[in-house]
């Protein structure tokens, strides 16, 4: 491991989680503020809903670009352009015009937000091994699920002060908070272990990866698992406010309340850890999994709070799922870490796109739909446990 210069490991471990959390705040915190940017641009709904589709478009696809690169390159290089282009971006989208203008700096934030999370990501597997590896996997990968539910909440909370423009403006600080800590970062890829290739051969990393089946059947098999949370978040404000007939306040609390429960992942985690087999541990997230499916589409009916109980379990066995399926997938990528970080991010996000389309489909009622998408994907991921060798 390379000792950092500037940086104690906390401090470390604190930038480290930031970089984590950043992105889904540029996602999500400007929800609330969309209709009264509309009125405000003139545009169409479909177009300010493309600042988030091309958002979450080149966030993924930059990961997979980065990842490779960061292998080449060495990680400090592509965490400052990252950061940079990032902060830049986020000052084009608060004093844009128009919304064309929007709509590029939204593709550049994106650009540089997936650049930061998969190097984030590799950072981890650089300076951390065995207990403490577990442990920074837990927070980081659990505050990745709070984030994109407590930022709407964010935002909505600054629609009181400001306008649409002060969610830009809290994320041309953030960009510029996490420039400072990347500058301060001390590499911690050495030359000796960097790919030796050309720039082009290096994207030949991740077919190589692709085809690696014991890493590519848990990533896909754990990926499935997020599709339902992703479906959740797109459809959670029709079934509070247009199934259940709740205010826009009273839904914000039921929303809060579901985030709320996603600390108890980790700690469950922890605990589940010393006390299970991988294996066992697996099977005892599909159990909970299916429970709360089945839940969801026959007492999830009833009534806000049924809904939310029903929902409650698979929301906390998501933060169960994610730092344990990052151990198992870090553990298995002895080199180029990049690129395994970039499929590691690359994946669950593109099966998470997936999921936010299969729940705004018309399914009669959204609360079945979700209860479909939940035990469908978990079937799915079942039937893929059966061709893992060994977790």
């Amino acid at each position: 491991m390379v000792r950092q210069k500037y940086l104690s490991q906390a401090a470390l471990i604190v930038s480290i989680t930031f970089m984590c959390m950043y992105p889904p705040f540029a996602t999500d915190m400007y929800l609330p503020a969309l209709p009264e940017m509309g009125r405000y641009f003139g545009a169409s709904e479909f177009l300010v809903g493309m600042t988030l589709t091309i958002f979450f478009l080149m966030f993924a696809l930059s990961m997979v670009v980065f990842g490779p690169i960061s292998d080449k390159y060495g990680r400090k290089p592509i965490l400052i352009f990252g950061s940079g282009i990032f902060m830049l971006a986020s000052v084009a989208c608060a004093l844009a015009p128009d919304i064309y203008v929007m709509l590029a700096g939204r593709f550049l934030q994106g650009v540089g937000s997936g650049a930061v999370i998969t190097v984030a990501t590799a950072v981890i597997k650089d300076c951390f091994r065995s207990k403490i590896l577990t442990r920074i996997l837990v927070i980081t990968q659990s505050l990745g699920v709070i984030a994109p539910m407590a930022a709407p909440l964010i935002g909505g909370f600054l629609l009181r002060f400001t306008d649409w423009h002060g969610a830009f403006y809290v994320l041309i600080l953030l960009g510029a908070m996490n420039l400072v800590l990347s500058c301060l970062y001390t590499e911690t890829l050495p030359p000796e272990k960097r790919y030796k290739g050309s720039v082009f051969d290096s994207f030949k990393l991740l077919k190589n990866l692709a085809e690696q089946k014991a890493f590519m059947t848990p990533l896909i098999m754990f990926a499935l698992l997020s599709l339902p949370f992703m479906a959740y978040l797109s459809v959670s404000s029709f079934v509070y406010m247009e199934n259940f007939k709740l205010s826009a306040q009273e839904y914000s609390y039921f929303f809060a309340a579901n985030a709320s429960t996603s600390v108890m992942g980790p700690i469950i985690y922890l605990k589940l850890k010393d006390l299970m087999s991988n294996e066992r541990l697996i099977e005892f997230c599909f159990l909970v999994s299916v429970i709360s499916g089945v839940a969801v589409l026959i007492p999830g009916h009833w009534s806000a709070w049924a809904f939310l109980f029903s929902f409650l379990p698979f929301t906390v066995i998501g933060t169960v799922a994610r730092p344990f399926a990052m151990e198992i997938l870090l553990n298995r990528a002895k080199e180029n870490v990049g690129t395994a970080s970039s499929m590691i991010n690359f994946v669950p996000s593109l099966f998470g796109s997936m999921g936010m389309a299969l729940g705004t489909l018309p399914w009669g009622d959204f609360v079945s739909g979700l209860a479909i998408i939940i035990l469908g994907a978990t079937a799915c991921s079942i039937f893929m446990f059966r061709f893992v060798d060994r977790l």
